[in-house]
């Protein structure tokens, strides 16, 4: 018997449409976004204890709401724990895989070298300087070694990210939607068209909020950068810098961002150690620095790799963490 076409067109849309959810919630993840939460202290965070796979990727947020693995509030003995703060250059984001961030990559590192290791990643995209002192006063230092704070060319005049996108834009969702067609439509599809057409909408990438007045927000975020020192120092932790560059700072030829200077002066009168990746890629050829980025400031894994190597080099190797000291066979530095 011949079904009449007024059901088998419903009935093959339909089909579709529930092969299409299918498709992309199994292959991609999506329906199940990373979800964000408003916070007092740091404007937003990720909500705790999340596990997920998206594009190929796994992600994972601890109880703390950083990118690792759950931890305990106490440090277990004998084992080294430092933690990093920092924004989507640290997280990695949807593009990283949770085993390729430059916490993990480094954590490797530390065990390879026979230190049971956990290298805590506070971090979110656009956090600022302000968002990370946020987080250290709402849930401290967990009885680290170190404290390193990720701090790129941008941050040093990026005003305090709010919580203003929370639940409102795309990429700061809090609770997942209802279909995952319906997040390829609105999150990626939508906007993506939206920008091809000349459309005003909401971009599916939220850029770090910027100020109007770069000169004063510096001179706030170095206040706040002094807060986190004596926070830290307080609790006898040493902290250390993590500088990381944008791709224009390097490419096509190296150059010096405008308040870096004044911003190495200042590390230098409170005697906090930096690990200068914009520094030492800037002796690399072009070709190679070039294999570091994704886009304007996120790394790809080979950025990242390279960054876990210096942090090891400067760290360990060279002794400005003591308790890093490599217990196998001390290996050669290796190259930016």
């Amino acid at each position: 018997m011949r079904i009449p076409a007024k059901y088998w067109i419903p009935g093959s849309v339909v089909g579709v449409l529930i092969a299409t959810e299918v498709i992309l919630r199994l292959a991609f993840g999506l329906g199940n976004p990373v979800l964000s939460e408003a916070d007092r202290y740091t404007g937003y965070r990720f909500q705790p204890n999340q596990k997920l796979f998206r594009f190929g990727k796994h992600i994972a947020y601890n109880q703390y709401s950083q990118r690792s693995e759950p931890i305990t509030p106490k440090k277990t003995p004998g084992k080294l724990r430092i933690l990093m703060t920092g924004d989507s250059v640290l997280n990695g984001g949807n593009p990283t895989d949770q085993s390729q961030t430059i916490t993990e990559l480094f954590e490797a590192k530390l065990s390879a070298s026979g230190h049971p290791a956990e290298v805590l990643n506070a971090s979110a995209g656009s956090w600022g300087i302000g968002n990370a002192l946020g987080y250290l006063r709402e849930f401290g230092t967990f009885n680290a070694n170190a404290v390193i704070l990720q701090i790129g060319t941008h941050d040093l005049t990026q005003p305090t990210s709010t919580s203003d996108v929370v639940g409102h834009h795309p990429s700061y969702p809090t609770h997942p939607p209802l279909l995952a067609i319906q997040e390829a439509w609105t999150r990626y599809t939508w906007p993506n068209l939206a920008v091809r057409l000349g459309l005003n909408a909401t971009s599916s990438d939220l850029p770090p909020p910027t100020s109007s007045n770069p000169n004063g927000q510096f001179k706030q975020n170095m206040e706040s950068l002094k807060q986190i020192v004596k926070l830290v120092r307080a609790q006898k932790i040493p902290v250390f810098v993590l500088y990381t560059p944008s791709f224009d700072d390097l490419l096509p030829k190296p150059r010096q961002p405008k308040y870096k200077s004044e911003f190495l002066r200042l590390l230098k009168s409170l005697q906090v150690p930096i690990i200068d990746t914009h520094t030492a890629w800037s002796t690399l050829p072009p070709k190679t620095v070039e294999t570091y980025f994704r886009d304007w400031v996120h790394l790809t894994e080979p950025g990242n790799q390279a960054i876990a190597h210096k942090l090891f080099d400067r760290l360990c190797v060279a002794r400005q963490l003591p308790v890093c000291l490599p217990k196998n066979s001390a290996p050669k530095p290796t190259s930016p």
